[in-house]
């Protein structure tokens, strides 16, 4: 994709286009709630729904995904089919690395970040992120070298907050 917008901004705004449910969590939610973290990929969780299986599948489609990793001659086709019978999914993209991610440790999936997640207003249009708590949840569990990083940066973005909601 040749464009002068962020491969998240075009993956965001295709997806959105599309109709597809998902949640960014992750570095790119990290980077909206004030991180300032580098990250390298776009974490998405999305809903798993045959009919969102179906919207994904055709949003896909224009960004030509193909499994991060693997053999270039293994046969792939990511269709609505193959989302459903996986779950998480690595991929490169004409717009950037992709991460799909139908469930996250140690919350689950789609609905259970549902009930925290947050809306931002992002270009103009809503979208949802991951609630902040959880987040750190994740980040907590996992516990890579990156992640303890993260996770002192979203410390202090959360103490920022409860402080300026007479929370802190």
């Amino acid at each position: 994709m040749d464009d002068s917008r962020t491969a998240f901004d075009q993956i965001v705004e295709l997806f959105r286009d599309d109709g597809v449910r998902f949640i960014v969590i992750d570095g790119q939610a990290e980077w909206l709630f004030g991180s300032e973290r580098v990250t390298y990929d776009i974490d998405l969780c999305y809903q798993r729904t045959p009919e969102n299986l179906e919207r994904l599948a055709k949003a896909l489609k224009a960004l030509k995904p193909t499994l991060r990793g693997a053999p270039p001659d293994l046969p792939f086709v990511l269709d609505a089919k193959s989302l459903a019978l996986g779950n998480n999914f690595t991929l490169s993209t004409l717009a950037d690395d992709l991460d799909l991610l139908g469930h996250v440790e140690p919350i689950g999936g789609f609905e259970e970040l549902s009930k925290n997640a947050e809306s931002i207003t992002y270009n103009g249009r809503l979208l949802a992120i991951i609630g902040l708590d959880d987040l750190i949840r994740i980040k907590r569990h996992i516990n890579r070298p990156k992640d303890r990083d993260s996770l002192m940066h979203l410390l202090a973005i959360k103490r920022i907050r409860d402080e300026q909601t007479g929370r802190g």
